[in-house]
């Protein structure tokens, strides 16, 4: 008798991970897997669960593989799995929360700091030969405002990383419960307003899709800094550009965007304001040994919960 399968939507997983799913036979969808790859994977192998590395699943997939139970996300954000289809056909989805905090909140500082302090702006200077000591000047966080919408595991533990660095942290976040007492709570309308950065670390959702556009930059101070270290799709790409153009934005620290990878040519590419770094947030060895973990063990808490489990 064959044993189950699980598949992998990328081309490795953490060696602790595996020694997790060792009954299993597994099955990598490779480094840069399409929607159609994974479909088509899910027909030839009929999985038990997938773990979700790269790649959209939707219902073609689920379709495909009438064993499928669990959907496990490697990392946090489910976004790129069809939540309702997945519902409908009772096939769970889970999330490894938290395992990337450490790793995404000490790139949304790093990106803050880039943008206050133009740190690739003055490197790519200085190996050109020229010394702006008498014409650069940056920007002091100490004292001023951090605006964090999402106040989850990562945005938690950015505030307290901006906390330390002396900065008033405001929050807005519908689903928190009990904050720290170095964060306050607000609404957005307040959060846009007082801001004098603001990061992003929430999910997203169809109701907050392009919640940074025109509109909300305009409400804005003058000169607001912006990272994003969350999804995309939380903000209007053209409108943040526009923004960064006229000076109302002063700088714009992102690694995630609406459309991934980003192609050639992209408006953010060659233009001065924007910091930008390839979706690596969560990229660490720690957090690739963490989201593993814990991906493995979501989905075999479901699979041995439904009675699917390997021999």
């Amino acid at each position: 008798m064959s044993r189950p399968t699980i598949l992998i939507t990328a081309a490795d997983l953490a060696p602790q991970a595996l020694a997790l799913l060792a009954g299993y036979e597994i099955v990598y969808a490779g480094k840069t897997p399409t929607e159609d790859d994974i479909v088509a994977l899910c027909g030839r192998h009929d999985p038990v669960a997938i773990i979700v590395r790269y790649s959209k699943v939707g219902a073609a997939a689920m379709d495909a593989a009438p064993s499928l139970r669990v959907i496990s996300k490697h990392g946090s954000g489910t976004d790129t799995i069809d939540k309702a289809a997945a519902r409908a056909r009772g096939i769970e989805v889970v999330a490894a929360v938290g395992a990337n905090a450490a790793a995404v909140a000490e790139q949304a500082l790093a990106l803050l700091l880039a943008c206050a302090k133009s740190v690739p702006q003055l490197d790519a200077r200085m190996h050109a030969g020229h010394w702006d000591k008498a014409t650069h000047k940056s920007v002091e966080l100490g004292g001023r405002t951090i605006g964090l919408v999402g106040l989850g595991a990562i945005g938690r533990r950015f505030a307290g990383m901006a906390a330390a660095l002396g900065m008033r942290v405001i929050g807005f976040d519908p689903f928190a419960g009990e904050l720290p007492d170095f964060v306050q709570r607000v609404d957005l309308d307040t959060l846009w307003r007082e801001a004098d950065a603001i990061s992003l670390h929430c999910p997203l959702t169809e109701d907050n899709r392009g919640l940074l556009n025109a509109a909300t930059l305009a409400r804005c101070k003058p000169g607001v800094i912006v990272v994003n270290t969350a999804r995309g799709g939380l903000i209007d790409e053209a409108a943040l550009l526009a923004a960064v153009q006229d000076g109302q934005v002063r700088a714009a620290g992102l690694d995630s965007f609406a459309v991934e990878p980003m192609v050639a040519g992209h408006p953010f590419q060659r233009q001065p304001g924007f910091i930008l770094s390839p979706h690596i947030g969560g990229v660490t060895s720690d957090a690739y040994v963490n989201m593993g973990l814990g991906a493995a063990r979501n989905a075999l808490a479901v699979l041995e919960a439904a009675g699917t489990v390997a021999a």
